[in-house]
């Protein structure tokens, strides 16, 4: 480890002493342009190097000097592709310079009318949003920019999962009427698809919960229309329970709705998103005294 971590340093003091060179007039007379490629391979060696060492945070300053030198010598794609490497290690170490560095690559690839790499680069800012750097409302503007990029270039299935993320925080964040409407929207382009029509009444379900987060009628309307557009959902356990916890509101029997909810959960589990989501509407049955 510390021999690896010794041979990276040696490496990244070569590199600086051929830029220097490259500077001067004799330098620039005599091939400054091949001591910066050469100075550009130490860092890379350098930044590998300080990866067998585990040193992430050394491997991704590594990287970048990589990606800053091939950015002034116009190679775009390595310069991209370095800042990638660069985000790789950051994240193990320093979650804001992982995003910091893909930013950097994203600017690139959308500059150069990437734009697939772009999302996928965006997707995993949000991920680390998601997990490392805990930050939702972060998380979902970098999902929104990944579906709008996929969806850009007529990925409409990693646009549609993107979107998915989207909704699952944005009802999460309490803001239902947007997870609704992607709810609705990824149901109704998934029954336009043998393959996917039947995972639309998942997204049917989560729509009516969001609906019940808000407003009783609201949801009774949404349900009838979700009949219509797909006239299998009625035979569905999640359509029936809706329909029931929908008929426990209006009498405010909270037992009712909670053992409702046991029946669905003891034979599908809920996750966590569905258990927080249906406590709120829960918790209407017990504060409002009138949902009528």
């Amino acid at each position: 480890m510390a021999d690896n971590e010794q041979k990276a340093l040696q490496l990244i003091a070569e590199a600086e002493k051929k830029l220097n060179s490259s500077k001067g007039f004799f330098g620039s007379l005599f091939g400054g342009s091949s001591k910066v490629e050469e100075a550009v391979e130490c860092y890379q060696r350098a930044a590998n190097m300080f990866k067998m060492a585990k040193k992430w945070g050394a491997a991704g300053n590594a990287f970048c000097e990589a990606a800053s030198l091939h950015a002034k010598a116009g190679s775009r794609h390595d310069a991209a592709t370095n800042y990638v490497d660069a985000a790789n290690c950051f994240k193990k170490s320093d979650p804001e310079e992982a995003v910091s560095s893909l930013l950097k690559a994203i600017e690139i690839y959308t500059d150069m009318g990437r734009f697939t790499m772009a999302a996928k680069h965006h997707q995993s800012i949000a991920e680390i949003y998601e997990t490392e750097a805990v930050d939702l409302e972060r998380s979902v503007q970098h999902y929104e920019q990944a579906a709008d990029y996929f969806k850009g270039e007529e990925n409409n299935s990693s646009a549609n999962k993107c979107l998915l993320k989207v909704a699952q925080y944005a009802a999460q964040l309490e803001n239902y009427e947007k997870a609704i409407q992607i709810y609705e929207q990824v149901a109704s382009s998934s029954l336009e698809s043998s393959l996917l029509k039947y995972s639309a009444k998942e997204y049917f379900f989560r729509a009516a919960l969001c609906h019940l987060c808000v407003d009783v009628l609201n949801a009774q309307h949404a349900l009838e229309r979700y009949q219509e557009l797909y006239p299998a959902f009625q035979d569905s356990r999640e359509f029936k329970l809706l329909k029931v916890l929908i008929d426990h509101m209006e009498e405010q029997n909270v037992d009712g709705f909670t053992e409702a909810v046991k029946d669905y959960d003891s034979i599908s589990r809920l996750d966590q998103w569905y258990t927080t989501i249906l406590l709120r509407i829960k918790k209407q049955v017990n504060d409002n005294p009138d949902l009528r």
